[in-house]
């Protein structure tokens, strides 16, 4: 088991007021499991998506990561544990527009301990991967939106990460792009092993996954498999 998520609780203030986003919400993600997660706006899956990959934190409830319990970890341990097992992949692209494709790839590699050579290397190569090498040195503003898409998975993935987590990410493309990104996720699933967890509106793009979860009112309501 890669994940595991129990009576999981997140409130958040305002005003005077006490909301709840996710209520006692528990999940098991086994390795290789590509999870597609639906559900109303409001319901609480980019707040799960965000508790998963230590952006923020539980009100209560634990999350344990290959035996690490998260929910525990220190500010600096957090910062640690996420660059060294997550990729975030996300509908807006957030690429850097002065920056050249390989450049923003190698983004994540700067908070490790490699050298400017073995970064360059391992940039061209989640390029590659991508079947972007061939504009390695265009900048956003030079590509589509499928292109700028394939560079922030790239991204995601140069780091050789445990775990995916995919916000809306054919949300801005066309259905053609879409489709090829999608096609992309699946191959880093089925052929390179990842695991994926997809928040998603669209159902043909839940029906690429393993698993749709559907969410409501901060828990998850039903699950089915593929």
């Amino acid at each position: 088991m890669l994940l595991q998520i129990n009576n999981l609780h997140k409130d958040f203030k305002r005003g005077k007021e006490t909301v709840h986003v996710l209520n006692d919400l528990s999940l098991d993600v086994e390795k290789g499991d590509f999870l597609a997660l639906m559900g109303p706006s409001g319901s609480g899956k980019s707040t799960l998506l965000n508790m998963i990959g230590g952006i923020d934190r539980p009100s209560s409830g634990s999350l344990i990561f290959d035996e690490v319990p998260v929910h525990d970890l220190s500010e600096k341990g957090l910062s640690q544990w996420r660059a060294d097992h997550v990729g975030f992949v996300f509908q807006m692209f957030n690429l850097m527009p002065v920056l050249n494709a390989w450049r923003n790839v190698e983004l994540p590699l700067l908070l490790t301990k490699l050298g400017s050579k073995d970064r360059k290397t391992r940039s061209l190569a989640a390029l590659d991967l991508v079947g972007l090498s061939d504009r390695a040195t265009h900048k956003p503003g030079e590509l589509s939106g499928g292109q700028e898409q394939r560079v922030g998975i790239a991204r995601a993935i140069v780091t050789d990460p445990d775990l995916l987590l995919c916000d809306e990410p054919t949300g801005d493309l066309d259905r053609k792009s879409g489709d090829e990104i999608l096609d992309l996720l699946q191959a880093l699933n089925e052929q390179q092993g990842k695991t994926i967890i997809m928040v998603t509106h669209d159902l043909r793009a839940a029906e690429r996954a393993k698993k749709v979860l559907y969410m409501e009112d901060g828990k998850i309501s039903t699950t089915r498999n593929i």
